[in-house]
């Protein structure tokens, strides 16, 4: 199997819906087993609302999706011409050692997404972010 989806994004949370509908459809046609399905969604939800959170400003026009599914794999490309963010160097690292009730809310989404992920690549390129991740159909 070889596929492609593209989606084109607004920047309003309500797309999430309209992501997760296209994900899973296009993982049932391309054969993805659950667990692959479940860490696509968990990836583009996360980082999704953090372009939308954290990269958005007033002339932001425009989030890319694209899948790429592979007989091995699948490729994630989120694209945007939001606020610059490497995620692999700029994002805090999270407390992973304080109690529960004593770390900072927020910070473990990305750490997730990239920990899950078995390829992770991120370039700054004619103003757009274009994060790329890609993740083994077994892994």
């Amino acid at each position: 199997m070889a596929g492609k989806l593209v989606l084109e994004v607004e920047n309003e949370r309500s797309e999430l819906e309209r992501i997760a509908s296209a994900v899973e459809e296009f993982g049932e046609h391309e054969h993805w087993p659950q667990s692959l399905v479940f860490k696509i969604h968990l990836a583009l939800e996360e980082l999704i609302m953090n372009v939308m959170t954290h990269g958005s400003h007033p002339r932001m026009e425009e989030i890319r999706v694209t899948l790429v599914s592979e007989d091995d794999a699948v490729s994630v490309e989120i694209m945007d011409d939001g606020l610059p963010f490497d995620p692999l160097h700029d994002a805090p690292e999270p407390d992973l050692t304080s109690e529960i009730e004593d770390r900072r809310v927020g910070g473990l989404g990305v750490f997730l997404v990239l920990d899950m992920a078995d390829e992770v690549h991120y370039a700054h390129e004619h103003g757009k972010n274009h994060l790329t991740l890609r993740l083994l159909r077994d892994g």
